[in-house]
């Protein structure tokens, strides 16, 4: 994740922050530091699920003009019955 940094580089950077910020502010910092970072990790997935969903969806566009499927949300009509065949009604004459 940090490429060549080592201990003893993660150890100046600990003391540099500890001079920098002082002892009462550090775990105030690392506390927020590490919200921000959950934070941009939670979106990016958001982003890279959303992308892949969309991409899902364009390849079943592109599948289903492809291979001239009509997707059934557009052959079921809640107007007319499925399969409905017409009935003659005869009615008798009421006396």
């Amino acid at each position: 994740m940090f490429g060549s940094l080592g201990i003893p580089e993660l150890l100046v950077i600990f003391v540099v922050a500890l001079l920098v910020f002082g002892p009462k502010r550090l775990p105030e910092i690392g506390r927020t530091l590490g919200k921000a970072l959950g934070e941009f990790k939670k979106a990016t997935d958001d982003f890279k699920n959303t992308i892949e969903r969309e991409v899902q969806v364009e390849e079943m566009k592109h599948l289903t003009s492809a291979a001239n499927i009509t997707p059934a949300a557009e052959v079921v009509s809640r107007d007319e019955p499925v399969n409905a065949v017409p009935v003659e009604r005869t009615e008798t004459p009421h006396a």
